[in-house]
């Protein structure tokens, strides 16, 4: 097994707090890793080592010669003054050095020609160097290909319109699309991707899930989408209260052994618990006896060579709910031929919808279709072309932005601006609302502007959370959290009384909280007859148009009754046809949690056996029960293994 890079003894401190001390990891050909943990634990900071844009404060980092390494970051600050597609092609090391390296030599070998200077000798010299260069272009060539690189921008959601697009006219997110489109493209030996669905829509998501599935080089990845970290890990670098962990498995696999780590110590602690108590026991008895006299004293040595076992600490974590909503109206929410557009553009062409109380909507679409657009209407935030919205007066809405630093203050206190939006709420209220997000007494008193992207995100949640309204538009909620706070999120809002409409590109979040899906496309808004999984796999046979408001092309007029009528009989066709295709692989993963189940009881039941100081003692006993753990464990290895593969390929499946 190759190893690709090495970190050895790695300690790192920013802003007076260490983030890891003594890290050491290899990683090898293959190996693709997901790092887990809070916000500010280290995760980016260990990508920006690996990428060398940062150096370790001790310790060190060793790539293997020749290891190509490709890192998107979170945010980028510059883009060069290139077109979407030259971009991404000319991204391959060495290719523009190639050419600029061809068009001198072709000068030379014409010079050469036209002056007849330097004789035979010269010109075959130079021939045979173009020759060569040609030959090493089209090597190149065969390895990076424009069908290769076109293919790539496809599935991230680039039109053909857009390759010749200059990357100085995209939106922020989609210059982001068109980097990650490069780092795919160049194939690196290390892939390092920092939140990475950020910037992407549904079937983009869908898309990219599947190219990293088969990417048979190394990756690390940081991911608020619990689905998304599942499908694409072998292996988890976790940030806990203890230091820096490494775990096989995906991220269900790491929570799994986890729990089972914590479970063993737990027991081991209850061991040591009794068996000092009966050591303690015998002292206290027999103390003055002569008799007993060397016994009393060998049991207190033990007793002083006896270890503590240290238990797991626990990370702190985001816990909140959302207060009870005032009751509103049966309709909290109406459109009527809703339309908006952009210059000549036209986003929305006369959409009709209503929206039910305590509906939780995912709104569904590729970017550009008008999602975020529909959202900022419903809030108030820009005015409609035509059409009405009609809200019932007990309507409160709250809009939550998908670029929530912006709506920030940034010279105000964490706890100022959420003071704003608490509309006299006691300042005990308000301190208890971030505390329970992670905002301590010194951190309510940071300025916005210090803060990390993750912590505006918990300050703009804050702000919702004082006061939640009985409307709640959320726009892309998740970006920016890590997992925890993002889990945490999709429980409170599971809980949420009021009306929820919200736009997300995070499967998990959709599937647990949606009870309707819109799709927003071609202009019109449509509720959607299938599930997630049916629109997802609808999606992989669609020309996705993308991109910036600026290249929207006219919509397409609403459909009609028939039109509907057929796309909900596609739906059903759908289903059908996944359902044939899933139900032998069901019926082998439900066969497999029944064996996972009876494994883990057989282990817990031997473990609380062995954690009985009788059985402990009765080393026949004792060496029988940890000899069918350990087989045990060796089966429930290979029983998960097999299930992760099944699990993966169904969740896969919509898109396959």
């Amino acid at each position: 097994m190759t190893t690709l890079a090495t970190v050895h003894n790695a300690t790192l401190a920013l802003g007076g707090e260490t983030l890891f001390d003594g890290l050491s990891l290899q990683v090898h050909e293959g190996d693709h890793i997901g790092l887990v943990g809070p916000n500010g634990s280290g995760k980016s900071s260990l990508l920006r080592m690996l990428a060398g844009t940062i150096e370790a404060d001790g310790g060190n980092i060793k790539l293997a010669p020749h290891v190509h390494v490709g890192f998107l970051p979170q945010e980028i600050e510059s883009f060069p003054d290139q077109a979407v597609f030259p971009f991404v092609y000319d991204s391959v090391p060495g290719r523009t050095e190639l050419r600029e390296d061809l068009e001198r030599h072709e000068r030379r070998l014409a010079e050469l020609q036209a002056s007849g200077q330097g004789g035979e000798d010269a010109l075959v010299a130079a021939a045979s160097e173009v020759a060569e260069l040609h030959e090493r272009i089209a090597a190149l060539d065969g390895r990076f290909s424009e069908h290769d690189a076109k293919r790539i921008l496809h599935g991230l959601g680039f039109s053909q319109n857009d390759h010749k697009r200059p990357l100085s006219e995209l939106s922020g997110g989609w210059k982001m699309r068109a980097v990650l489109a490069s780092l795919l493209f160049q194939k690196p030996g290390l892939l390092l991707l920092d939140e990475p669905t950020n910037h992407l829509d549904m079937p983009s998501v869908a898309w990219f899930s599947r190219f990293l599935s088969n990417y048979d080089q190394a990756l690390f990845l940081v991911s608020h989408d619990r689905e998304f970290l599942n499908e694409q890990v072998n292996r988890v670098v976790s940030f806990e209260p203890e230091g820096v962990r490494i775990f096989r498995g995906n991220y269900e696999r790491y929570l799994q052994q986890r729990e089972e780590e914590s479970q063993l110590l737990e027991n081991r602690a209850k061991n040591l618990e009794r068996e000092k108590a009966h050591l303690e026991q015998f002292v206290r008895r027999f103390r003055a006896k002569a008799s007993k006299a060397a016994q009393v004293q060998s049991r207190v040595r033990k007793l002083e060579k006896m270890d503590e076992v240290e238990l797991h600490r626990s990370a702190r974590q985001a816990h909140f709910s959302f207060p009870p909503t005032e009751r509103g109206a049966r309709i909290p929410m109406r459109v009527d031929e809703l339309s908006k557009s952009f210059g000549d553009n036209l986003v929305l062409d006369q959409v009709s919808l209503a929206v039910e109380r305590g509906d939780h909507v995912a709104i569904v679409g590729p970017n550009g279709a008008g999602k975020t657009t529909l959202l900022k209407i419903l809030a108030g935030e820009i005015k409609a072309s035509g059409g009405r919205i009609h809200l019932p007066g007990q309507s409160e809405v709250r809009y939550f932005a998908q670029h929530h630093a912006e709506a920030l203050n940034l010279e105000h206190t964490v706890l100022q601006e959420v003071t704003t939006s608490s509309e006299g709420a006691a300042n005990e209220r308000v301190r208890g609302v971030l505390g329970a997000l992670l905002f301590d007494a010194l951190g309510v008193d940071k300025r916005v502007s210090v803060l990390s992207g993750g912590e505006r995100a918990r300050v703009a949640l804050a702000k919702i959370l004082i006061n939640p309204g009985n409307v709640l538009l959320m726009d892309e909620p998740t970006n920016h959290l890590d997992l925890q706070t993002t889990e945490a999120l999709t429980d409170a809002l599971a809980t949420y009384d009021g009306t929820l409409l919200f736009v997300s590109h995070n499967r998990a979040f959709i599937r647990r909280l949606a009870t309707k899906l819109w799709v927003v496309h071609d202009g019109g808004v449509e509720s959607y007859a299938g599930t997630l999984d049916d629109y997802i796999w609808s999606c992989q046979d669609r020309d996705v148009t993308p991109a910036t408001e600026a290249a929207i092309k006219p919509a397409a007029r609403k459909k009609s009754r028939q039109a509907r009528k057929e796309e909900r009989r596609k739906a059903a066709e759908l289903r059908a046809q996944r359902n044939r295709k899933m139900k032998p692989l069901e019926k082998r993963i439900q066969e497999l949690e029944q064996t996972i189940a009876t494994l883990e009881k057989t282990i817990a039941e031997h473990n609380e056996e062995l954690s009985k100081p009788e059985v402990y003692e009765d080393a026949e006993r004792r060496d029988t029960l940890l000899r069918n753990v350990a087989e045990a464990q060796v089966k429930l290895e290979m029983a998960f293994e097999e299930w992760t593969e099944a699990e993966g390929t169904r969740s896969g499946s919509p898109t396959n």
